[in-house]
């Protein structure tokens, strides 16, 4: 994050750093300007012209960053702290925002935990009591991101007996064809929130400002399309092919309260 990885970070900075930074990221070439409301196409036009004509385009910063390495084992740490509950993270990587796997990443955190009719919830939150909370939820990136479920335990339940039924319900989904009312239920879910979310002007015009920065503000319009057209065979291909054992990433953030061990 820009904020710093550590307090030091921030403490070390001296202005000249904060000002480099500054004039190599916010730059009118990497910017995008999308603006709505009841307004005309030349009063805009001038408008920019006063307000950001002054301003130097500047020259594109091009990251250079090398891909990171296929993950070819399990990684896990287990860290015991003072915090009020105990926490079981487990994530695995995903695919960028512009490839067609990235919708399929996207349906199965809803399968898993959207809402309370979701696998996650219903099995390990109502019936076995594990946990008082479990989300499963992708870092929606740009770029490759994670695809994290995350469970806060009841307390005195120990975290090897909630981690094994987290891996119960992931190999579930990765060897299990998902019902077609499961899959369309989660489908129609997707297509509200997108269509209630461009009811309101500053989120339209926040959206059409994103996929252009994507690369083209017209893929706004065929979101529906790419969700309805991943299958329930589409979903279980790719669960099994990427929420694997030795590509999984698994945190234990302990309470020292609970007296419970990994």
């Amino acid at each position: 994050m820009t904020i710093g990885k550590e307090l030091s970070h921030i403490e070390n900075a001296q202005l000249e750093d904060v000002k480099a930074f500054f004039f190599k990221h916010y730059r009118p070439c990497n910017a995008v300007l999308c603006v709505a409301g009841p307004v005309e196409l030349e009063q805009i036009k001038q408008l920019s012209e006063k307000w950001f004509g002054p301003i130097e385009s500047g020259e594109a910063y091009i990251r250079n960053i090398a891909p990171e390495a296929l993950q070819q084992s399990a990684r896990r740490l287990s860290v015991t702290k003072d915090v009020p509950v105990s926490v079981i993270f487990k994530a695995w990587h995903i695919a960028p925002r512009l490839h067609a796997d990235y919708y399929k990443a996207d349906i199965i955190t809803e399968v898993l935990s959207g809402g309370q009719s979701s696998r996650l919830h219903q099995k390990l939150v109502k019936e076995l009591q594990l946990f008082s909370q479990i989300d499963c939820y992708h870092t929606g990136s740009v770029e490759n991101g994670l695809l994290v479920i995350e469970g806060k335990l009841l307390p005195q339940v120990r975290p090897e007996v909630g981690e094994e039924a987290i891996n119960q319900e992931v190999l579930k989904i990765c060897t299990e064809r998902i019902s077609d009312a499961e899959l369309e239920k989660v489908q129609n879910k997707i297509e509200s929130m997108i269509s209630f979310e461009d009811l309101g002007l500053l989120s339209r015009a926040n959206n059409l400002a994103f996929y252009e920065l994507l690369g083209d503000a017209q893929m706004m319009n065929q979101e529906y399309e790419k969700y309805h057209a991943v299958s329930c065979e589409d979903i279980l291909d790719y669960a099994a092919k990427t929420l694997t054992a030795d590509q999984c990433n698994t945190l234990l953030y302990l309470s020292a309260k609970s007296g419970v061990e990994a």
